[in-house]
This record gives C-alpha cells, structure tokens and sequence, in this order.
C-alpha cells in the first residue's frame, strides 16, 4: 500500500484585510482539496490540523472546530504543532495513519494568521519562543537574531556572504512572480537589497520572509482507494523526522543537522539518493537558511557557487521554489509544510500555475520544512503517479 495525494489546495497567501478569518481560509482550501481529489464528505474518516501558535489562530482545539465548519461529521480529529515544521508533520501524521491502516483518507488542513490578528512585535516575541524560552526567549533575543548567527557561521565555513544572500532573496521573489498567490512577488536589485533596512546582521529586511495570512490542504488516501479519474495521483514515497539540540549548545551552529537526518531517514524510506530529485520546496525563512538547506540536505556541498550557476533555477538541474518558497509565497506557519507537499504534487502532475509549471515534470519532488533553528525538522520525498 502506498499512500496517494489525491487532491491538493493552497489559497492566496498575504495580509487579509477583507474581514476573513483562519476558518474561511481552511474552508476555501478543504473545499478545493475535496473537489479535486473526486471523494464526498462521507469518504473522509480523518481529519490532521497544523496550525503552530493558538495565539496566532487565537482558538484552542481548532481541529475539532474545522470538523464541525467542514461538515466532518464523527471523524478522528488531531492537531499537530512543530514549530515551522507543523504543516510537514501533520501530513506525515496523515500518512502515517493510513500506511497503519487507521484510515483510508485523510484530510490535512495547515493554517495560521500571523499577519493580521496581532502586531508585529508581539509576533517577534513568539518566535523569539520558539527555541529554549526560559533562557534565550526570555532575554528578548529574537528568531532572526539567532538566524543570523547560524548564517555567520556556515557563511564563514563556506566562504559565503552578502551577493549571495541577495542572489537567493533575488531568486526566489522572482519565482513568486509567476505564483498569483504568492504575497511578495517581487523584481528585486541588489542594490534595493543593500538598501532595506538592518535587522539582524546581516539580515536585511529583504532577506526576511514576510508575516502571512494562509492555508493549504491535502486530501491523502490509500492509493487501492483512489477513484478512477484520480489514479496518476503522486504518491509519498519518503518521509523523515528528526530533532536537534537548541542552538546554542549544538557542536556546529551553523549546520541544519535535523535536516540531515531526516533527509537520510525519507531517502531510505523511498530507496532513493539526493541526486535522483527533480525539484524541491526548500524552508526559507531567510535567504541564508536557504543555502544552509541545501547543504543539509545533500544537495550541495557549494550551495552559493550552485545558485550563481543556476543549478537551483527554473530550468536547472534542481528547481527550488518555483512557488517562491516563504520569501516570495510567504510564510504561514502552520499552513506552509501543507502547502510544500500540495506545491510538489501539483507540479509533479502538471497541474501547477501555468506560468511556473515545468513542460517535464520531473519523477520526484522533495519538500523540506524545519522549526526553531531548525532544533526539529521534516523532509517529505513525492513521486509522480503511475509509476511502478
């Protein structure tokens, strides 16, 4: 039994100022997702809801509240929280489930406001929670303070600095420009880049992803059950989870180890090597975690020589995302892992923005998200459907 992406959702990412809320966004996505994917509200026996921070959606147990706004009648309903990595986890809780044989269709729903619902600076102070809180988030220091320590030190090691940083930031507000949905679609310069305002350094404001209103689902199913018209569905092939100490008292600071293994972990699951993967989602929080990524996951061991090259552009050797990733799409927490998966399979199958879908599809995607300073993180290896 294989586990199948039968129906994928991801809505418009931004700052909502149109008096919606998280509940309208997961509705619009499942909706969607459900339409697509050929089942009716009868066929689901299961429904997984990522959503990082309560305090975000400002509701306690959205899971069960989704059910009843869905019309999911008596169905299993579970909440998964991992930091950045939620939307990730909660698929692979999802199919998880059904290679256990639990359930046989599973809805998952990633959401989160983080744009509207409070201000910027209590946002920070969240995040700046999102590592040890008793000892580093009490101090006031923030997520991209810590960031960019990360940053100094892998860029150091490698010989990396500002031209790549805006290279990637470039890149990826670029890609966004072809996702209608995306939140910062953007034609960068350099020197608009150096510009910006100072955060972190060497974190510029436009190295930064962007706070953002969303929600992305999946409708996962037992591949035997899929219906007839949905039967070249991407499968998941691959899946790893892995952890890390918090930064501060890690051996080397500056490496995405979590990432590392579970990119070792999904790559055995699916008997594949990193070389074999066609296109990939990348967690991107800020342009330098991109490279930093990359490496982690064995995709290489010269990330900014391979992105001055084009090797991670449209038409390289490994597209990275083509949806503009959290620094063009934008970042949703809960709903970004979620919307990664729907991004591969969508473009695995052909079905992706047309501007931004590729003529040939390759046979695998990966999708990888991490949360606090990558102290967790998710890999999630996709196959194209149809294929033995």
């Amino acid at each position: 039994m294989m586990v199948a992406i039968a129906g994928a959702k991801i809505t418009r990412f931004a700052r909502r100022r149109d008096n919606s809320g998280f509940r309208d966004w997961a509705a619009e996505a499942f909706q969607d997702a459900l339409s697509m994917s050929g089942y009716g509200l009868a066929d689901i026996d299961a429904l997984v809801v990522a959503s990082e921070s309560d305090f975000f959606t400002l509701q306690l147990n959205p899971a069960t509240l989704l059910a009843q706004d869905f019309g999911l009648t008596a169905v299993t309903a579970i909440r998964v929280e991992g930091g950045g990595a939620s939307g990730q986890l909660a698929v692979q809780t999802a199919a998880a489930r059904i290679l256990a044989g639990l359930s046989r269709i599973v809805a998952v729903i990633g959401v989160d406001a983080t744009a509207s619902t409070l201000p910027g600076s209590a946002i920070r102070e969240l995040y700046g929670r999102s590592f040890d809180g008793l000892t580093d988030g009490a101090t006031g220091l923030t997520s991209t303070q810590v960031y960019a320590l990360s940053w100094q030190i892998f860029a150091a090691e490698h010989g990396l600095g500002d031209d790549d940083l805006a290279r990637v930031t470039i890149a990826h507000r670029l890609n966004a420009c072809l996702n209608p949905n995306a939140h910062l679609p953007r034609h960068h310069h350099q020197e608009e880049i150096v510009a910006s305002p100072l955060i972190a350094s060497p974190y510029r404001r436009l190295h930064c992803s962007p706070l953002s209103d969303g929600a992305a689902a999946v409708i996962l199913a037992a591949s035997e059950a899929l219906p007839k018209a949905r039967h070249c569905a991407p499968r998941i092939v691959g899946m790893g989870a892995a952890t890390d100490r918090p930064f501060a008292t890690r051996s080397h600071p500056g490496r995405f180890a979590a990432k590392t293994r579970a990119m070792r972990d999904a790559c055995r699951m699916a008997d594949v090597q990193p070389s074999q993967i066609g296109l990939a989602e990348i967690y991107d929080p800020y342009a330098g975690a991109a490279l930093q990524g990359l490496a982690a996951l064995g995709f290489s061991e010269r990330p900014g020589l391979d992105y001055a090259n084009g090797s991670f552009g449209p038409d390289g050797r490994l597209p990275v995302n083509l949806s503009g990733g959290l620094m063009g799409q934008g970042a949703a927490p809960g709903a970004t892992g979620v919307a990664q998966v729907a991004t591969c399979a969508l473009l695995l199958e052909g079905l992706y923005h047309a501007a931004a879908q590729p003529a040939d599809p390759p046979k695998l995607a990966v999708a990888d998200t991490h949360g606090g300073i990558c102290s967790n993180a998710a890999v999630t290896i996709i196959r194209q459907g149809g294929s033995a």
